[in-house]
């Protein structure tokens, strides 16, 4: 996992997961930007 994701991960820890996914997908666009997608992404997320 990369360092940036890994640090994202940790600063949206806190936040409710609805708030999490929406942060995950407009970072994950802005990084793929217009760009073809060319691999699966897959993040899975537990409440515990």
């Amino acid at each position: 996992m990369s360092k940036n994701l890994r640090d994202l991960l940790s600063k949206i820890a806190h936040l409710p997961m609805q708030e999490q996914k929406l942060i995950l997908e407009t970072t994950f666009k802005d990084w793929v930007g217009n760009l073809e997608q060319v691999d699966d992404v897959t993040i899975i997320g537990v409440r515990v």
